[in-house]
Parts: C-alpha cells; structure tokens; sequence
C-alpha cells in the first residue's frame, strides 16, 4: 500500500533550527539523512520543496483562474516535503512517521489507486 507522508514545519521548529549553530544544525540533518537510509527500501520518492514565499497559488472560480504569489494557505504550518512509500499498512506508515526527526507535524495520506 502506498502513503505519502507530508512533512510540516511549524514557525517555532523554524526558529530553533536557525538558532542552531554549526555542528548542531549538521547533526539534526545528520538524522535526517539517517532516517532516509534507514527507511531506503520502502521510500519510492521524495521531494524537498522550495520554501513557501516561492510558491505560485491559482484559484479557479467562475471560469476565470486568478494567479497571485505565494502559498494557497495563509498558515503557521507550511508543507516543506513530502515522501511516497510502500509499506503493509496505514500502521507501519505510522511507525516510519513516529521516527522522523525533523519537523513536527506529518500528515499521512494513502495513495489513490
């Protein structure tokens, strides 16, 4: 079964993670990069994103599509990634999402058919 797990950075995480010095900072994406090598054979794809204030929003309405800059939602949690995996079940998906590192919201979502 196939879950996209979106990871969430929250303005607080944010701020901590930039208060960090050096070697601090390189640990926590020394974990980072540890979770994805152990968790390498269910990841089929993952992206890291630009941050938000690079995002492009059109809202369709009416037959007309407005553009305007920036993210479609006005949030304290901004989307910076995502990872699809394969695993058994929504509970195994659980598991690789309770051990990740970084930020601290992960919205899990199965895969449409």
């Amino acid at each position: 079964m196939k879950y996209v797990l979106m990871f969430a950075e929250t303005p607080q995480y944010a701020e901590d993670l930039a208060a960090m010095g050096d070697a601090e900072r390189q640990a926590a994406y020394d974990d980072v990069g540890r979770w994805f090598a152990d968790n390498a054979a269910r990841i089929t794809h993952h992206v890291r994103l630009q941050p938000a204030h690079t995002a492009t929003t059109m809202r369709k309405l009416d037959g007309r599509a407005d553009v305007v800059d920036g993210p479609f939602v006005e949030g304290k949690e901004i989307v910076i990634g995502f990872v699809e995996v394969e695993v058994a079940d929504l509970d195994e998906a659980l598991a690789m999402a309770r051990s990740w590192p970084a930020c601290p919201v992960i919205e899990l979502r199965p895969v449409a058919p």
